[in-house]
């Protein structure tokens, strides 16, 4: 038996890859999801052995350490999409929004070691509009990020993201999912009759530090007069602008919260002659006032020698050991064929016991 070398192998993982990305514009429609009732969903988890695909064993990447994938599936239609995750603070319960108008909650399990392992009681439903009203147009539905605002995943307050028709929402979750729409934040100018889908496409909100409870929003391609990317605080009523500044024309399709104020940000880039590469940078919570332009420092920089997808959502929490834990879902695209959706977690490195931020 002739086995490929590690070459070939990632020259393949290039080319599906490069099918992928150019798969997704020939990828079924996007399911109608205005007819969804929230109910459990049977969903496949296959674990991911490593990150990288030439080491398996390898742990170290960057500023981080792997914890854990997999792979998930299930036979709906209105599953996939997911372009906006949360979790818990106890890294048991998370909540993904899709751009098709959907959201998902589930539990997450973790082996002996606290590596990812599973998730269970999964359970899909349609996002509303104000007044409980459908979601009916593309437009409209294209939910692109979610944060947790208040509370818990319980019983708390999520901010939810959309492009094209661009607004940030806030929605009540419960143990039976989310509610409709309380109402919604004031846009920046720029969002004023814009279309297409470069709009907000990420959204978190300030754990710690002077601005702890400030929400921040960023585009996805939207750039300043420099050319930077576009960015809002809002403290109060009224959004305030910052900028991030672009690297390698990558586009930014998430940002979380840290304990200590600082903000992740992750990113993607595609290149014909490259295929697919993530980064996630790190915005120091001192540098974030109107106004600033902030470079932040890279901690995690992959490509097709990882195991990577279409990433688009990051969340962050705490867990018993006092560590960070990040973790990251891919958008498919409703491209089965070509593409998955994939959930990845990695410690923070030097996160832990004597770094653990207080309750």
């Amino acid at each position: 038996m002739i086995r490929p070398s590690r070459e070939t192998k990632l020259t393949l993982a290039a080319t599906l890859s490069i099918l992928a990305i150019a798969g997704a514009a020939i990828a079924d429609p996007k399911p109608i999801t205005r007819d969804l009732k929230p109910d459990q969903i049977d969903v496949t988890a296959r674990p991911i052995s490593g990150f990288d695909r030439a080491q398996r064993a390898k742990t170290d990447f960057g500023k981080l350490q792997w914890r854990g994938g997999l792979v998930l599936s299930a036979p709906l239609a209105a599953f996939g999409g997911f372009s906006g995750l949360v979790v818990d603070p106890d890294g048991r319960t998370f909540v993904a929004v899709s751009d098709a108008g959907a959201w998902m909650t589930g539990k997450l399990g973790y082996d002996g070691k606290g590596f990812l392992s599973g998730v269970s009681d999964v359970r899909l439903g349609p996002l509303t509009a104000l007044g409980g009203k459908s979601l009916t147009g593309g437009r409209s539905r294209d939910a692109e990020a979610v944060s947790l605002a208040s509370g818990t995943l319980s019983n708390g307050q999520l901010l939810i993201s959309f492009e094209q028709k661009n607004r940030i929402g806030r929605f009540r979750i419960s143990k039976d999912g989310l509610s409709p729409p309380s109402d919604y934040l004031k846009m920046p100018p720029e969002f004023k009759n814009k279309r297409g889908t470069d709009g907000i496409e990420a959204v978190t909100v300030m754990r710690s530090g002077p601005l702890k409870g400030a929400t921040i929003a960023v585009a996805e391609a939207v750039k300043t007069k420099a050319r930077h990317h576009a960015a809002w605080i809002w403290t109060g009523k009224e959004p305030k602008a910052f900028a991030i500044t672009v690297m390698g024309d990558f586009n930014v399709t998430d940002i979380a919260g840290l304990p200590d104020g600082d903000i992740l940000v992750l990113e993607r880039r595609f290149r014909w002659t490259e295929g697919l590469q993530v980064r996630l940078r790190r915005l120091p919570a001192r540098e974030v006032r109107p106004g600033a332009v902030i470079s932040g420092e890279v901690m995690l920089e992959a490509d097709l020698n990882q195991d990577i997808d279409n990433l688009e959502g990051l969340a962050v929490h705490t867990n018993a050991d006092g560590e960070t834990i990040l973790t990251m879902i891919s958008d498919d695209n409703f491209n089965r064929l070509l593409q998955r959706t994939i959930m990845l977690q990695f410690a923070l490195t030097g996160s832990g016991p004597k770094q653990a931020a207080t309750p």
